[in-house]
């Protein structure tokens, strides 16, 4: 399912040039974190799977920023029962096979690979999946660039990055998203105006900032300010230790209380617009950390929606109206949790692979080791503590 591509493409690697199976027991969409980590846990109950993906094997991490980095710190601690933040499969750890603590977007990628190569993953590249349709006798077609295929179970991962909210607010095409930009490096200009104050528009800030630019943070609420316990809520110690950098420099400037409603063509420059009427000039084209629309909207049809916009789903993280299509990633939401992290999302890998496993007749014995491991998180009341200090 296409959306808008960047022009700069993933690498092609871990790519099967074989078709995908005509039919499959579960067909995991997206390799990425969530539809790698799946395949891992399915694999390791023996359950028959194949992953479809558009790109290639972490598509969404070679197109970050080059000098974009993991908020989440990676440090090998599995010999002591502590699994690296940014893993998604037991016995592995980014930190270890990447020798780094913050790694870069294609750096990850390389460990996905390495995940799929060691598991021996099914992933068939280059596959798009173009439709969904439930069958009347259960299970559900699949048609995709390479053919249709059927599947008992549909686990959707196919993430978020690749979905940019590009257009929030009219003349929004005056701006870039800032998951179109391949380096901070080629932003032109010194006065760079952003929009949205959170992780995103945060890191290009702090990036911009370095480069010597000068930067205006646009957003509606004093995001940087918040001293929620849940990282999903506030910015990340790795940020605000550089945001901290950056405002010694006095050339970042955070505004807050004003919410961008328009962007505006002036001259040689542009205006963006609030939505008091308040007009800011600035001589290049905005920074747009507006978010991401995400994967489900392709899909869209398959959920029903609560008022903020989330995907309904049931404890075990399947669609409340078509049974049998489970969603795995950044888009998972339940009330008082946000599944946005990776060491958080990957919680719920062994929760869906249960539920597969039941309903298959297979043996859940193999899943006592997620619980062990901090990977199967199925009460979700302890998401609401907070931190005492």
């Amino acid at each position: 399912m296409s959306d808008t591509p960047r022009t700069r493409k993933p690498r092609p690697v871990l790519r099967r040039r074989a078709a995908p199976p005509q039919s499959v027991d579960v067909a995991v969409v997206g390799a990425g974190a969530a539809g790698v980590g799946c395949a891992v846990v399915l694999r390791h109950l023996g359950i028959d799977c194949a992953v479809l993906e558009r790109h290639a094997v972490g598509a969404s991490f070679e197109r970050w920023p080059a000098e974009t980095r993991f908020l989440t710190p990676s440090f090998p601690g599995n010999a002591f029962g502590m699994l690296d933040l940014n893993a998604v499969a037991l016995t592995t750890s980014p930190a270890f096979s990447l020798n780094t603590e913050h790694p870069t977007g294609p750096a990850y990628a390389a460990y996905l690979r390495g995940v799929a190569q060691h598991f021996k993953l099914p992933i068939h590249s280059g596959v798009d999946v173009t439709e969904l349709t439930p069958q009347p006798a259960g299970g559900f077609l699949l048609e995709t660039s390479r053919g249709a295929m059927r599947a008992r179970i549909v686990i959707w991962a196919a993430g978020e990055f690749q979905y940019p909210r590009r257009y929030p607010f009219p003349g929004a095409e005056h701006g870039t998203h800032t998951a179109d930009v391949a380096s901070w490096r080629e932003v032109a200009g010194d006065d760079i105006a952003i929009i949205g104050g959170y992780e995103s528009g945060m890191d290009a800030a702090c990036h911009l900032v370095a480069l010597g630019k000068r930067v205006r943070v646009f957003d509606s609420a004093p995001t940087w300010e918040s001293e929620s316990g849940d990282p999903s809520l506030s910015l990340s110690p790795y940020t605000r230790d550089r945001m901290e950098v950056a405002l010694s420099t006095e050339r970042l400037t955070l505004t807050f209380d004003t919410a961008i409603a328009a962007i505006e063509r002036d001259g040689e420059g542009y205006v963006l617009v609030d939505e008091r009427g308040a007009r800011f000039a600035t001589p290049q084209p905005p920074l747009l950390a507006t978010g991401f629309t995400g994967s489900l909207a392709l899909v869209a049809e398959r959920f029903d929606w609560s008022e903020r916009g989330n995907a309904q789903l049931t404890e075990h993280d399947e669609s409340t109206i078509t049974p049998g299509l489970f969603v795995s990633g950044p888009l998972v939401r339940h009330p008082g949790a946000i599944f946005c992290f990776i060491y958080k999302f990957r919680q719920r890998f062994a929760v869906i692979a249960e539920q597969i496993a039941l309903r298959l007749g297979v043996d859940t014995a193999p899943l006592d080791v997620y619980r062990t491991n901090t990977m199967f998180l199925d009460d979700l009341s302890c998401c609401d503590e907070a931190c005492a200090c």
